[in-house]
């Protein structure tokens, strides 16, 4: 295993860290709802520990808390030396600011730990930080770091670019976390915010490398194609964690393994990792898999807001991501979710009402009222 800083903060993470959102199941399935099979969890964990794995990352809300749990029994087996806990915050669960001391209680006793390595705010955007902020969650961060109750403090992101930079300066952050790929190199922080956190002296931690395992799981034909007549098909993982490895902003990656076979294969990967690792030919693979990406027939949004507020409520970017989730990765099940599950009713395509409103301020002069029909057509969940 190689290592690398985690910013200025002194210590070091191995370039692969383990993602406990996607735990191996009961059913087999890689879901985060499903019932987690605990003794192959941590057989996975003992495993990826024994290979030098040192940064594990949960969640308080990762299968229904049961994550935070199950790295508990972990670490009170193999104890904390060489061991990295980073858990977060969920902002959405915080109603009033005593809920910030009794959620972290909650963490600390799942965890069966008296301290947390990195403790991150969960999925950050402009409007949630503000409201947290609102609330004084930064004295609270603040707070636990003077109390030794947490190592380092951070930050997962999910929004626009525009809001990351705001958020950076915020605060004296340790280190932060986003979403970050090959084909997501100017989606939300991007590699523009990868830089710019480096450049501060955070340390950055990159989730979703491979998009939930999409990016190699469920390709369009056009694009299998692609890999197929590169003849690397079965190691297009290699190549998308070599292409973050090969970036020396990156702390460390996360992958969600629930399998052996993931995680030798992933560990194999991780022992050549260093800047310069991604050969000529496979730069020039990744540019004509992005190209091929790029002629799939999603609608040209660039999520630049000014559409929004709609007057009904309707959240009419996310509904464009959710229909190209299902053009880029048909199969994967995640565009539904995305649309079914994580948008509530008044907010899907089919809450329009076409008062084309939207069409007025789109600078892509998209026909919104026509791709939201299109939107619903596609998504929307038949009784």
């Amino acid at each position: 295993m190689r290592y690398r800083p985690m910013g200025r903060t002194g210590v070091k993470v191995s370039v692969l860290g383990f993602g406990c959102m996607r735990l191996p199941t009961v059913s087999g399935r890689r879901s985060f709802h499903g019932r987690v099979d605990e003794p192959e969890a941590q057989r996975i964990l003992r495993q990826a520990f024994d290979h030098g794995v040192n940064y594990f990352d949960t969640a308080y809300n990762y299968h229904a808390g049961r994550s935070e749990s199950i790295l508990g029994g972990f670490q009170a087996d193999v104890g904390r030396e060489g061991l990295l806990i980073a858990t977060k915050l969920p902002g959405w669960h915080v109603k009033r600011a005593s809920d910030f001391r009794r959620i972290f209680n909650v963490q600390l006793r799942r965890l069966k730990t008296d301290h947390i390595d990195f403790y991150l705010l969960h999925g950050l955007g402009g409007s949630s930080f503000e409201r947290l902020r609102q609330m004084r969650v930064l004295d609270f961060v603040a707070d636990l770091k003077r109390e030794g109750r947490i190592r380092f403090a951070g930050f997962s992101f999910h929004d626009e670019a525009a809001a990351f930079r705001p958020i950076v300066h915020a605060f004296d952050w340790d280190m932060c976390q986003i979403q970050y790929n090959f084909i997501d190199e100017k989606y939300q922080a991007g590699r523009a915010g990868l830089r710019h956190a480096a450049r501060r002296g955070l340390g950055v931690v990159v989730m979703e490398p491979l998009r939930g395992g999409d990016l190699v799981g469920f390709m369009p034909d056009s694009v299998k194609s692609v890999w197929d007549r590169a003849g690397r098909t079965r190691a297009s993982a290699e190549v998308c964690l070599s292409w973050l490895w090969d970036q020396p902003e990156v702390s460390t990656v996360l992958s969600g393994m629930s399998a052996s076979d993931q995680l030798l294969q992933n560990i194999s990967t991780a022992s050549r990792a260093a800047p310069g690792m991604l050969s000529d030919s496979d730069r020039r693979l990744v540019s004509r898999v992005r190209t091929a990406y790029a002629r799939l027939p999603v609608i040209p949004c660039t999520r630049c807001g000014y559409c929004m507020p709609c007057p009904f409520g309707v959240a009419i970017p996310a509904n464009f991501e959710a229909y190209n989730t299902g053009v880029l990765f048909p199969g994967s099940g995640r565009a539904g979710m995305l649309y079914n599950t994580w948008m509530k009713k008044e907010q899907r395509a089919s809450a329009c009402r076409a008062c084309g409103r939207c069409e007025e301020r789109c600078p892509e002069k998209l026909q919104v009222r026509e791709l939201m029909k299109k939107v619903a057509g596609s998504l929307e969940r038949r009784r």
